[in-house]
C-alpha cells in the first residue's frame, strides 16, 4: 500500500536512513525539517546539537540525494511554548523535566503529525530505534539506541500515523547503510545533551530566565549545611556542585534528596537515602488495554536507564507503582514508562516517589 508519508529530517543519519528506507518501500515522501529556534545560532552546534542551521542544511542535502521533495517548517514558537518554557516551569515546580520526550510528544507527533494531517499527508516517518506493529509500540532491536521510552507519550491515534522504518536495524548497519546511500550524514555524531542550552550549563539559563532566589540547604535532620541561589536549580541525586560549606559527619559525599519550591528548601543526604520503592504517577496514557486490576510488568524511570520489577494500581488518573527492588534518584517530572517484554504498555508522570518501611 503507498502511503503519503512525510519524513521529519533533522539533518542527522538516523532521519536520513528513515527517509531513504520509506522511500525505497514505495512510499510518496516528502522530507521536512522544523525549525525549531528564532535564532538558531542560540542553540548547540556541531556533535551537541538537532536543530541548527548546518543541521537544516544536511537534511536538505541528504533529500536530494534520496531524490524527495524537502521543505522546512517554522515551529519555532511551537517548541518555544510546550518545550523551552515546559522545561524552565518544571523545574521552578521543583520537578526534573525530559525535554526531548517532551518534544516528540508535543512537537514531532502533536504539530508535525497534525499539520500533517491536514495537508494530507497518511503518516509521519522519524528516524527513531523503536517498532509498531499497528499502534503496538516495541523496543528496537538495538537496545542500546532504544527510543521506545520517549515515544510511550504518545496515544495510540498518534502511533497509528507513525512509520518507523530503522527498528529492526542496529545503528552500526544503520551508518553502514548510510555511506552506502551515498549520505554526508554516514559518520556525523549523535546529539546529545539539550539542544536550546547552548553551552550546556542548565543551572546558568534557568537563573537567567528565573532570577536568583537564594535559600537554605538543609541536611535529612533540618540543619543548615548551605545556601543555594535557586532551589530550581538542582535535581534529585545531583551530587556535584551542592555549594555545602560542612562535611557530612561521616565524611561521605552528599546529594540531593528533595526539592521544596514552596519554602525554597534543597534537602541533602546520604546516597542511601535515595533509595525508593513505590512511586505515585499522574496523567497515564494507555497503548495497551487499560487493566482494571493490579498487574506485574516492568518499569522505567528514565531513558536508557535500569528497568525494575513491578506491581502496577491503577486508579482514577493515577497509577501507583510498588517495585521489586528499590530504585535510586527518581525525581518527580520523569516519566515512567511500563513494559511487557519489549511491548510498551503505558507511561504517566512521576508526581511522588516514597521508601515503605520494612
Amino acid at each position: 500500500m503507498t502511503l503519503r508519508v512525510l519524513a521529519a529530517m533533522s539533518g542527522g543519519v538516523d532521519s536520513a536512513v528513515a527517509a531513504a528506507r520509506a522511500a525505497e518501500a514505495g512510499h510518496d515522501v516528502t522530507g521536512v525539517h522544523m525549525a525549531l529556534s528564532s535564532n538558531p545560532q542560540s542553540y548547540r552546534t556541531g556533535a551537541r546539537g538537532c536543530c541548527t542551521l548546518e543541521d537544516s542544511r544536511d537534511a536538505r542535502r541528504a533529500a536530494d540525494v534520496i531524490g524527495i521533495p524537502f521543505y522546512v517548517w517554522d515551529l519555532a514558537e511551537r517548541f518555544h511554548e510546550d518545550v523551552v518554557e515546559d522545561f524552565v516551569s518544571e523545574y521552578a515546580a521543583g520537578r526534573t523535566p525530559n525535554p526531548c520526550l517532551r518534544c516528540n510528544e508535543k512537537i514531532k507527533f502533536a504539530a508535525l503529525l497534525d499539520k500533517a494531517m491536514a495537508l494530507g499527508f497518511d503518516a509521519v516517518c522519524t528516524g527513531h530505534y523503536a517498532r509498531l506493529d499497528g499502534t503496538v509500540l516495541r523496543r528496537g532491536v538495538d537496545h542500546g539506541k532504544d527510543q521506545s521510552y520517549v515515544l510511550a507519550v504518545c496515544t495510540p491515534d498518534q502511533l497509528a500515523h507513525a512509520l518507523f522504518p530503522l527498528g529492526d536495524t542496529t545503528k552500526a548497519d544503520i551508518r553502514a547503510e548510510a555511506a552506502r546511500r551515498g549520505l554526508q550524514v554516514a559518520d556525523k555524531p549523535d546529539s546529545h545533551d539539550i539542544c536550546f542550552i547552548a553551552d550546556g550549563d542548565t543551572q546558568a539559563f534557568l537563573a537567567e530566565r528565573l532570577g536568583t532566589a537564594p535559600g537554605p540547604i538543609v541536611d535529612a535532620s533540618g540543619v543548615q549545611v548551605g545556601e543555594h541561589e535557586g532551589a530550581y536549580g538542582y535535581t534529585v541525586g545531583q551530587r556535584k556542585g551542592l555549594r555545602i560549606g560542612t562535611p557530612a559527619a561521616d565524611g561521605k559525599p552528599r546529594y540531593v534528596l528533595d526539592i521544596s519550591p514552596v519554602t525554597n528548601t534543597v534537602t541533602v543526604g546520604p546516597r542511601e537515602a535515595l533509595d525508593v520503592d513505590e512511586i505515585v504517577a499522574e496523567r497515564p496514557v494507555w497503548l495497551a488495554e487499560r487493566p482494571g486490576g493490579p498487574f506485574g510488568c516492568r518499569v522505567q524511570l528514565r531513558a536508557h536507564g535500569e528497568v525494575y520489577d513491578c506491581v502496577v494500581e491503577p486508579g482514577d488518573g493515577v497509577l501507583r507503582v510498588r517495585l521489586g527492588a528499590p530504585a535510586r534518584g527518581v525525581a518527580p517530572g520523569q516519566t515512567a514508562v511500563l513494559y511487557e517484554g519489549d511491548r510498551v504498555l503505558g507511561s504517566a508522570t512521576i508526581a511522588a516517589t516514597a521508601r515503605v518501611p520494612a
